[in-house]
């Protein structure tokens, strides 16, 4: 299939315009949010059908593993391109919605690359809930303050007091989650990925700092976690450098990025990116005309 690019945007097209054909039927020609947010999902149908049948065919004719992310690639890629078509076609795309759409989709699809890994002795891994990370924690704590040499009035009272940081820490439940973990050996990778890194980061700086924190100094040693930055960044970015200077987010950017997804799936990712990936050749001429009028042709690069 990666070798039959033309052929494979071609059944997406169609399915594509079938889809939307009802589309509109069912929400009109006025409705454009609804039809945007209908035409994306039907297209993701799609795509897991396709890759599903992809990991059919690969288990029945023993394919190689390089195979098969070949062709979950370009799958995900020519989904894509139909998908920017037929949302543009429902919805005009501005730069906002277009700038964001793009980096939203550049994270699944490396994730492509650990989902169907080259290498043998990766794996995907559940990552913690905080709800249990404080549970164990709290036991923890009960335990060593009761084992202490004091009145239990002096343990009651070290119990408030810990009770009540507690009552700070999680006024609001903390989400462990990110957007990737595998593990190697015994060694469990925890991943951010962002597209860019912007000047307004203070929010999600202060989350990563903390869920990094989490991971190595309260759930176990043997985590690791690393920021993907798509774009190459400046020393100026005062969040990604508080990142960087850390000590517990290791963090990459532009071409550093595609390297380690390299390092730790065993695929070349940016090679592969450099020979299939032709966004202004493979896009319609009426998307393509759009984007050069609305100077959207700047937000094609991965």
């Amino acid at each position: 299939m990666y070798h039959n690019k033309n052929e494979t945007l071609h059944y997406l097209r169609d399915r594509s315009s079938e889809s939307y054909g009802e589309i509109i039927r069912i929400h009109g020609v006025k409705d454009y949010k609804k039809r945007a947010d209908a035409i994306n999902k039907a297209t993701k149908r799609t795509t897991q059908k396709l890759k599903a049948i992809i990991l059919q065919r690969s288990a029945s004719q023993a394919w190689s593993k390089n195979e098969i992310i070949n062709n979950i690639l370009m799958v995900t890629y020519c989904s894509y391109i139909t998908m920017i078509e037929y949302r543009n076609k429902a919805w005009p795309y501005e730069y906002m919605s277009f700038s964001r759409r793009i980096g939203e989709l550049w994270e699944p699809f490396c994730t492509n690359c650990f989902d169907f890994p080259v290498r043998d002795d990766i794996e995907l891994y559940e990552p913690p809930l905080f709800s249990d990370v404080k549970e164990q924690l709290q036991q923890e704590i009960r335990h060593y303050i009761n084992a202490l040499h004091l009145t239990q009035k002096e343990k009651n009272q070290l119990l408030e007091y810990y009770d009540k940081v507690w009552s700070l820490v999680t006024s609001g439940e903390i989400k462990l989650e990110l957007d990737l973990h595998f593990k190697i050996k015994n060694i469990n990778f925890n991943v951010d990925f962002k597209s860019g890194f912007q000047s307004n980061e203070k929010g999600n700086t202060n989350r990563l700092l903390l869920v990094a924190s989490i991971y190595q100094n309260i759930i176990s040693e043997n985590n690791e976690c690393l920021l993907f930055v798509r774009a190459d960044e400046d020393d100026n970015n005062h969040y990604l450098q508080t990142l960087k200077n850390s000590g517990i987010w290791d963090v990459y950017c532009g071409k550093e990025t595609y390297e380690q997804i390299n390092k730790y799936s065993g695929f070349d990712l940016l090679s592969w990116i450099n020979t299939h990936i032709q966004w202004e050749d493979d896009l319609n001429e009426d998307t393509l005309q759009h984007f050069q009028d609305s100077d959207l042709i700047k937000y094609l690069s991965w």
